[in-house]
């Protein structure tokens, strides 16, 4: 049997090695560091669990109940989150279909940590669209609004662990300004811990059922 040549056998070891460990054909990028994607992710995770732990146990009059007659109950919270979780998504999605534009880095004037405390804050008040008023997002129980949240936001973390697209040099326009769209993940989640603030806003209310 003929010696296989060093370069050869070197290539072969190789390739066998990235079979054996599951490496081979498997995309890699360093777009996102490993600390941002965890940063991300770790949030995401957060927020959600929050959310569920924030809404369990409630009953019926709990989670409808509303501070006044313009103000939303802690389900009308819930069903807002779940159908912006989508909507938001949505745009995030549309800000990824055209080219990397790195020149536009420069219209980013806001670091991470200031995306999230910007939009967790309820200082500063703000109508929804029409389509994300609760009435209006289509759902008919807190489980179908629950599990539509829970299965988002799973699908969601997974993309923002293993994501290969440059979310650093693509931009999404806010009325408040630009933000690249590793922000724009940041700030889903920030919008769901803004929405949390306001169900334990709706909890702490004297009138709220014991």
């Amino acid at each position: 049997m003929l010696a296989m040549p060093r370069k050869k056998t070197y290539g072969y070891l190789m390739l066998m090695f990235l079979v054996l460990s599951g490496l081979a054909g498997t995309p890699f990028s360093d777009a996102l560091s490993k600390k941002e994607r965890k940063f991300a992710a770790d949030h995401m995770k957060t927020s959600k669990s929050d959310v569920q732990a924030a809404i369990k146990g409630l009953t019926e009059a709990q989670l409808n109940f509303k501070p006044a007659a313009d103000k939303w109950s802690v389900q009308d919270c819930l069903y807002h989150i779940a159908a912006s979780e989508k909507t938001l998504w949505g745009m995030f999605e549309g800000a990824l279909k055209g080219p990397a534009t790195p020149e536009k880095k420069t219209e980013v004037k806001f670091t991470d940590e200031q995306v999230i405390a910007m939009i967790t804050s309820r200082e500063n008040k703000a109508k929804t669209f029409a389509p994300l008023e609760p009435l209006n997002t289509g759902y008919k129980s807190l489980d179908e609004a629950l599990n539509d949240f829970k299965t988002n936001r799973g699908n969601h973390i997974k993309y923002i662990k293993a994501t290969s697209e440059d979310l650093r040099n693509r931009f999404v326009q806010l009325p408040f300004g630009t933000i690249d769209c590793y922000q724009f993940c940041l700030f889903i989640s920030a919008h769901t811990n803004r929405h949390l603030a306001q169900m334990q806003e709706v909890k702490a209310d004297a009138g709220f059922p014991k």
